[in-house]
């Protein structure tokens, strides 16, 4: 049961992460949203029994530190991204980053300097009294995943607010997945605290995510707490997607009549009529598309299905040149023009 909660939320994670790299390969924007959605689906599928049971034959408890790495990371993005929905994206920039890479290198340390760590499922519970590192690395884990998580929990207070709509909806998620987290890392300190102060502390075996409260804690909060963040860092995401799919109609609907209008009209052609996003082409369609419309005579008041009829009955002239340089000529020609008048325009400047 638990393996199936934490890769089903793992794979969520990762496929929500790799659509947002995408975009974001595509606009240039919320690359920081696609790390923390693809460390986070990392984290839980390396945290597994029985991905941990494969990962420890390469090193006792490898899956344990790679789980933790990753949560960390992922942490660290969502931070940045919810800065970045606030507005705040620059402030506290270097110190986030200063903290994640001190957070990680002690962690790796203390890992590494850790003898007889268990082979199989990572659970360090009876090693903390033997193994003064062990204890380090859990209060490096805990302490930044605590600041982390109240630093995500104070902006998402502060900035909802002012927002409305889905982004309020995806704000109010993220201070709920803020509030299991920081009981999951509360009860994580209880527990490391408990096993110091035992005479022979025993290895905590959940049977399920929500059998016991310690298991709860553990087990079950955490997995709610990544839910809640992959949901309410992609609601905010809904609205864009929609109008993305209305773009991308409206511009394939306006394919044949833009592509009459060029040929009878070459100089409507832009120099580069592609741009980095679906909303950029749609923008240079639609203005070649109205000043071809123009040209041709429709006007304003004129209906739908005249300005249509008047479009079909164009005479449609393809030009002998090559497209390229067809749609060059006008340009070269604002050239010169261009120049010409710079050029008077610096004479008269200059007898002023």
């Amino acid at each position: 049961m638990i393996d199936i909660l934490f890769v089903g939320v793992g794979l969520f994670a990762l496929f929500a992460g790799i659509w947002r790299a995408v975009r974001a390969r595509r606009t240039g924007a919320g690359a920081g949203l696609a790390v923390s959605l693809i460390a986070l689906g990392a984290a839980f599928c390396f945290l597994a029994n029985r991905a941990q049971l494969v990962e420890s034959e390469i090193y006792p408890s490898l899956g344990r530190l790679l789980s933790n790495l990753a949560t960390m990371v992922a942490a660290y993005g969502i931070g940045l991204t919810v800065a970045e929905i606030s507005g705040t994206r620059d402030r506290g920039r270097r110190t986030r980053l200063v903290a994640l890479g001190l957070a990680l290198t002690l962690l790796v340390v203390t890992f590494f300097s850790t003898p007889d760590l268990p082979r199989g499922i990572g659970v360090f519970d009876e090693l903390y009294r033997t193994h003064p590192t062990l204890v380090v690395y859990v209060f490096t884990y805990t302490v930044y995943l605590g600041f982390a998580v109240l630093d995500i929990g104070v902006v998402a207070a502060v900035t909802i607010r002012a927002s409305g709509g889905a982004l309020r909806a995806g704000l109010a998620l993220l201070l709920l997945a803020s509030a299991f987290a920081v009981a999951y890392l509360a009860g994580k300190v209880v527990a490391t605290i408990r096993a110091l102060q035992a005479d022979h502390p025993a290895k905590a075996l959940c049977r399920g995510p929500f059998s016991t409260l310690p298991c709860t804690l553990d087990v079950g909060f955490p997995a709610v707490s990544v839910l809640l963040i992959v949901v309410g860092l992609t609601i905010p995401a809904v609205p864009g997607l929609l109008t993305a799919r209305r773009d991308a109609r409206t511009l394939r609907l306006l394919r044949p009549l833009r592509a009459h209008l060029t040929r009878r009209f070459p100089e409507i052609a832009r120099i580069d009529p592609g741009g980095r996003s679906r909303r950029e082409r749609l923008l240079t369609a639609m203005s070649e598309t109205n000043d071809g419309l123009i040209l041709a005579g429709v006007t304003p008041d004129l209906p739908a299905v005249a300005a249509a009829r008047l479009v079909r009955d164009l005479p449609d002239e393809r030009a002998e040149a090559e497209p390229s340089t067809v749609e060059g000529e006008p340009f070269a020609a604002d050239v010169t023009r261009l120049r010409a008048i710079a050029d008077a325009y610096r004479k008269l400047d200059t007898t002023a």
